[in-house]
């Protein structure tokens, strides 16, 4: 294999060494000062996010959507008043019932920003009585988009809900909901912060020993976090962002920037311990661990950008904030990491928690551990290469088989904890309100056709298996050339069934224009949105998956086996994913109601994710192999020694990030739950079977044709690639792990 001789500069090479360590003073100051301006800017930042997203904002049942709300404020409400009647009264039809529900409606309909105000006093529809007759609506429109919508009704709520003489008044519907799911996020995340930030303090302190060492990762973490936040704010002033993103915002924040501070830090400990004085120390782990640090960021910013290719803006939230937070975990890694350490210097070893365990000489914690276990478990994976390889993939795929079985939803209030008033309001609709509002599919008609056109065009819908009526149509309320039908069908609103009429709705030609909308119609234009943007997605992450991988090894079949590996780590979480969450395993334990079915755009955001941060340890466990096979040109050895140096790392920086995960999946909404122990558990797998197992083994298998490339590409490398690693600088023999060293 051919060598570099001249690699192209890198911000990572000498000249940017001694860029970030000449004022490392004068660097941190701008940093704490920076840092603080974030801190400004990204004030109030959760009061700006929306709580939706999941529409395509270019599909038919969105533009019916937007026209039904504009046209028929009346036959879209999105704020349900479920009125109960007390004891000691006949129900909803008792005068006094009646008289108090009039006044609430009359006062609800005099609220700024709110329209279309009816109720089963007024209208008498049997859709708004509960069966046993101790239940009614009140239903109105909540005017703007989620944000507007969500002030409106944090001014209005507190009038309505609670105790009125002889009713009781509970809120409901998707504003409701909306406003509930941000204020629970938002409790959520602080909660998981809480958690997390202490717990990681620990685990960073069992790893590195120092309590200094230990600070310094987390310290990053947090700049990363500061200033992604201070992004979304400039963010919601161009676009819409999605309340979830800040929960990546967290967790992609501090786990990252822990891995790439563990290895950094790690990496300087391992210099200084050799004798390297700690600007020169510095210089050594930008060239080496910086690199790779380097290269691991583009990958997931890669990964995560892929979301950029989606219309939703939910997913296209998670790109911006993943994004943001990953150059700059990277960059505070890069350029804050190495001042700091060098104005520690050896004082990066102070306050040493682990003494009373260590044995040997004070001074061994900043010795690069051997890590012997973990070159004994490779030199006997790869004895066994074969069996590890075939059951290892094999116990993959078969945790993955539940997936095979997925179903695709929406989402509704059973995000939401059980005891949630929204979500309590619901459910009572759901069970006690024959065909309440808000189920089936809306056609909205333009235009004005002939009376006679508009009733055989009903009959013809009327006449399709699965609907049980068709109402209407119901002329615009504005004035507008605007009229509605509403479909009654059978089954769930947003079943198979129902998800079938939709096209065949759409396939009944009217001669006029008609647009379908409605759960199901939202749901499959949204599948139809993913599936058309998913090959330009995986594409490109699989392209530049490619590219970056073989940029840093000059290997054609490594690049391969990267996104292979990485592609076959997910199937776990996927399984889980429709195990315990669309099966509603585990419901009980996880606190959580399953509903059947997965929000169609949690898996592709799960599989960007996951993808990335895959990726990121994979960077690190290959960076270290071939820094060792281009020094010895042994190919086994080199394998050893490189999972020996760092799986221990790889491992602590993925049970921290799962931690965080974990941390992340206590929240009490279902997206937010599954989002974090998804990840969390796909991270585990990566670390402790992918990278530790079947890594290894592959390798053993291909043997030295691993680091083969033809010719026009080796040339291709030489040009343009790079190389971890100091040259011409090779360890002793006798720190190479030995292929029997035991744990």
């Amino acid at each position: 294999m051919s060598e570099v001789k001249n690699p192209p500069s890198l911000p990572t090479d000498g000249g940017w060494a001694r860029f970030v360590t000449a004022r490392p003073r004068l660097t941190l100051l701008l940093a704490l000062l920076i840092t603080a301006l974030a801190v400004v800017a990204g004030g109030g930042v959760a009061e700006r996010l929306g709580s939706g997203g999941w529409e395509d904002p270019g599909a038919q049942s969105t533009y019916a959507a937007r026209a039904l709300e504009r046209e028929f404020p009346h036959s879209e409400p999105n704020l349900l008043l479920l009125v109960d009647a007390t004891a000691g009264t006949a129900g909803v039809d008792d005068p006094a019932v009646a008289a108090e529900a009039e006044r609430l409606t009359t006062a609800l309909a005099a609220e700024r920003g709110v329209v279309g105000v009816g109720s089963y006093w007024r209208t008498q529809l049997p859709m708004l009585r509960s069966e046993d007759g101790r239940q009614a609506l009140i239903v109105a429109r909540v005017q703007g988009d989620e944000k507007t919508a969500t002030a409106t009704l944090e001014r209005v709520a507190p009038r309505y809900e609670g105790e009125h003489g002889p009713v009781r008044v509970s809120l409901g519907g998707p504003a409701a909901v909306q406003r509930e799911v941000t204020e629970t996020i938002q409790e959520d995340l602080l909660r998981a912060e809480l958690i997390a930030l202490p717990v990681t303090l620990v685990l960073l302190v069992l790893v590195f020993g120092s309590a200094v060492a230990a600070l310094l990762p987390l310290g990053v973490g947090i700049v990363a976090i500061l200033g992604t936040n201070a992004v979304l704010r400039g963010l919601t002033e161009l676009t819409d962002v999605s309340v979830f993103a800040q929960n990546l915002t967290t967790a992609l924040g501090l786990g990252l920037a822990i891995d790439y501070a563990l290895f950094i830090v790690r990496r300087f400990r391992e210099e200084l311990a050799a004798g390297r004085d700690p600007v020169a120390a510095v210089g050594a782990t930008l060239r080496t661990a910086g690199r790779t640090v380097l290269f691991s960021a583009l990958t997931v910013a890669v990964s995560l950008s892929a979301m950029l290719f989606f219309p939703m803006y939910f997913l296209r939230s998670f790109a911006y904030a993943g994004v943001a937070v990953v150059l700059l975990a990277a960059a505070a890694a890069l350029i804050l990491l190495p001042a700091a350490l060098v104005l520690l210097g050896e004082r990066v070893n102070a306050l040493d928690l682990r003494r009373m365990w260590r044995r040997g000489r004070p001074g061994a914690a900043a010795a690069a551990p051997t890590g012997r276990g973990w070159g004994w478990t490779a030199a006997l994976v790869m004895r066994r290469a074969p069996v590890f390889a075939v059951a290892t993939t094999v116990g993959l795929l078969l945790l993955g088989l539940p997936f095979i079985g997925v179903k695709f939803g929406t989402v509704d209030d059973r995000q939401l904890p059980k005891d949630a008033p929204s979500h309590v309001v619901q459910e009572q609709i759901r069970h006690h309100f024959p065909n309440s509002p808000g189920g089936g599919l809306t056609v909205l008609v333009e235009g004005s056709p002939a009376p006679d056109r508009l009733a055989a065009y009903r009959d013809r819908l009327a006449a399709l298996p699965g609907v049980i009526r068709v109402d209407g149509p119901i002329g615009s309320t504005t004035g507008g050339a605007y009229s509605s039908l509403s479909v009654a069908v059978e089954g769930e609103s947003v079943g198979e069934r129902a998800q079938d009429l939709v096209g065949e709705v759409r396939a009944v030609d009217p001669g006029f224009k008609a647009s379908v909308t409605g759960q199901a119609a939202v749901l499959v234009d949204a599948q139809k949105a993913i599936a058309g943007a998913l090959p330009a997605a995986a594409a490109l992450v699989v392209l530049a998956t490619l590219l970056l991988v073989f940029l840093l090894t000059g290997s054609l079949l490594i690049p391969l086996q990267a996104v292979l590996l990485n592609a076959l780590s997910l199937t776990a979480m996927f399984g889980a994913v429709v195990w315990v969450f669309q099966e509603g395993h585990l419901s009980g334990f996880l606190s959580f109601t399953a509903t059947g079915d997965i929000e169609t755009t949690l898996p592709v955001l799960m599989f960007c994710i996951a993808f990335g941060l895959s990726m990121d340890y994979g960077v690190f466990l290959i960076s270290r192999i071939k820094e060792e096979y281009d020094r010895t040109g042994d190919h086994e050895s080199a394998v050893r020694t490189g999972l020996a140096r760092t799986g221990g790392l790889i491992t602590a920086a993925a049970v921290i990030l799962a931690v965080v995960m974990v941390a992340i999946g206590t929240s009490r909404v279902t997206n937010t739950k599954m989002l974090g122990l998804g990840i969390a558990l796909a991270v585990l797998m990566d670390a402790m079977v992918v990278r530790s197992l079947l890594v290894p083994a592959v390798m053993k298998l291909t043997g030295r044709a691993t680091w083969w490339a033809p010719a026009p590409l080796r040339r291709l490398h030489e040009r343009f690639g790079l190389s971890e690693g100091e040259p011409a600088t090779p360890r002793p023999e006798a720190d190479r792990i030995p292929v029997g060293a035991g744990a």
